[in-house]
């Protein structure tokens, strides 16, 4: 199809793209309101249109978090990028890198840090989530350290896994999953050549280097609901603050009593968010 504008990418991915992927990337939790609302809400917001300014010399360049933007944009961390596209962390990364901008892997990446680190020439940021498995956190942030990330993106809106009916409708979860996946590759044959056969391992590069046996697609949503730790607290946290020598953003802040809190355990910014509307439904556009 032709590109014309943003939006058709949504269209091109659903064409592309089996459902259990397309609708895990597109959908949000429960009945999807705060989703609705991140859209329309932003939709509604007016831009302030001046006129007779010489606009031919203009520099979207800043400065944050000590490092050089080409204009004040990062990526946000996506999960399971390496399965919309082959090594897509990968492609990601160098496509930031060529613009000027940073590049923030998840935690639940396809590809492993060690992977990506080396195709780009800017160090990248690395999102940590809040997990019970203290000892993974703390490999993670070695591991991402000697890669020369600069900056640690730590989301701390996700104590659990939200339920995303779509998921369970598509294929990523719920009866049969592996069998619905299995199908609809096939019914993709563009997805299933390109990443389905050339685009493997499709594991969570991250978690299987930790483990040290690999950690596949069947095994995802259940070590994401193992693994979330529900009880964490700012003070649990001190331990990343000291032991990360970076800048810190706190990601998933929508109060301005966190916004406050993270301030004082010493963030470097914040990233105001609700994940997406992709965990808890009912809550504040962003």
């Amino acid at each position: 199809m032709i590109i014309s504008a943003s939006t058709d990418y949504r269209e091109a991915a659903r064409r592309r793209l089996p459902p259990f992927l397309f609708h895990y990337g597109d959908g949000g939790a429960y009945a999807e309101y705060t989703l609705q609302h991140n859209v329309s809400d932003l939709a509604g917001v007016a831009l302030r249109q001046r006129v007779l300014n010489d606009m031919s010399q203009l520099d979207l360049s800043t400065r944050l978090f000590g490092e050089t933007l080409s204009m004040p944009v990062a990526l946000a961390p996506v999960g399971l990028t390496g399965m919309y596209a082959r090594r897509g962390e990968v492609q990601v990364a160098r496509a930031a890198d060529r613009k000027g901008i940073p590049y923030t892997m998840s935690t639940v990446s396809v590809c492993p840090i060690e992977e990506v680190a080396p195709e780009i020439s800017r160090p990248m940021w690395f999102q940590l989530y809040v997990l019970k498995d203290r000892g993974f956190m703390k490999s993670v942030l070695e591991r991402a350290q000697a890669a020369g990330v600069s900056t640690l993106v730590f989301t701390v809106d996700m104590p659990v896994p939200g339920a995303r009916y779509r998921d369970a409708h598509a294929g990523m979860s719920g009866p049969y999953a592996a069998l619905r996946r299995y199908v609809q590759a096939v019914l993709h044959p563009r997805w299933a050549w390109d990443v389905g056969l050339l685009g493997r391992p499709h594991d969570l590069g991250n978690v299987s280097r930790y483990l040290g046996k690999p950690t596949g697609l069947e095994d995802y949503i259940g070590w994401l609901g193992t693994n979330f730790d529900p009880s964490i607290s700012w003070k649990d946290l001190q331990w990343i603050r000291d032991f990360w020598k970076g800048p810190m953003i706190i990601k998933g802040i929508l109060d301005p009593d966190d916004a406050r809190e993270a301030v004082r355990f010493g963030a470097d910014g914040i990233v105001v968010s609700n994940h997406g509307g992709r965990q808890l439904d009912g809550v504040l556009s962003t």
